[in-house]
């Protein structure tokens, strides 16, 4: 298990930090101190972000209903316009300014721009306009993180038409750090991590998440934060981490045994 402090000096460490919900609409100094501070220490840092509650208020104001099925926002053609809107009009300028603000040089992309994520749809007869990953264009996440830019990842994704489709968040953050070979994914979310009775847990492995779900101790918005966080170390993510937003939280790991 890696912990902040001991970074390896010899190659670049590489670690994709997911916001989400209200962890966006304020994040706090210890969040950009803990940023700045990783930075210094050589890790090379992609944000990703979706924007669910400004999305909400949005579609509120508009008159438009929205739904979630298996914890994905079912999207018709005028919900993906305000997604489209809020999350590259909105949410990506306040965050990267927030960002530039503290002084983190920081360019805000999404799906379209060069071609970052080539989407298509999921299945459109159940979910509308939204988009599964089809292509991830790393060599323009390299150049940026090569000059020092933390690039900072809306969760709209484009396909071959120029059509733009609703990917989810935490799909959207498991998607680049695989394609970049991130050490590490933190899932920033608005509680420091997966509680149980009343207690933080500093680590969770898979058969424990397992059995925390099937005793109810994981409910609602957590159980797509875990399930997202078990695929990625399934597929090769050293370490995935579902932490607050002074970047402190559940380690989860893949059991020793394995």
């Amino acid at each position: 298990m890696t912990t902040f402090k001991s970074m390896h000096h010899t190659a670049h460490k590489r670690m994709v930090i997911k916001l989400g919900g209200s962890t966006l609409e304020g994040l706090n100094e210890a969040f950009f101190e803990n940023f700045k501070g990783l930075q210094e220490s050589g890790v090379e840092l992609i944000i990703t972000h979706g924007g669910g509650p400004a999305i909400n208020r949005e579609l509120a104001a508009q008159g438009i209903t929205s739904h979630t099925l298996n914890g994905i926002r079912v999207t018709t053609k005028d919900a993906m316009e305000v997604v489209q809107s809020t999350l590259i009009g909105k949410v990506n300028p306040a965050l990267v300014h927030e960002l530039t603000s503290a002084n983190i040089t920081a360019i805000g992309l999404n799906g379209f721009d060069g071609q970052l994520m080539v989407a298509d749809f999921l299945d459109k007869d159940t979910y509308g306009y939204v988009g599964a990953v089809q292509a991830i264009n790393t060599a323009l996440l390299e150049a940026l993180l090569q000059a020092g830019i933390v690039p900072v990842i809306a969760c709209v994704g484009a396909n071959t038409e120029g059509q733009a489709l609703n990917i989810n968040g935490d799909t959207v953050a498991s998607e680049i750090a695989l394609a970049v070979g991130a050490d590490s994914l933190l899932l920033v979310t608005d509680v420091s991590g997966i509680r149980i009775e009343d207690e933080y847990q500093a680590t969770a492995t898979p058969a424990l998440i397992e059995q925390w779900i099937e005793e109810e101790h994981i409910y609602g918005g957590m159980i797509p934060k875990v399930q997202g966080a078990l695929d990625c170390l399934h597929a090769g993510i050293p370490s995935v981490q579902i932490v607050g937003e002074a970047l402190v939280g559940t380690t989860i790991i893949t059991s020793s045994s394995s």
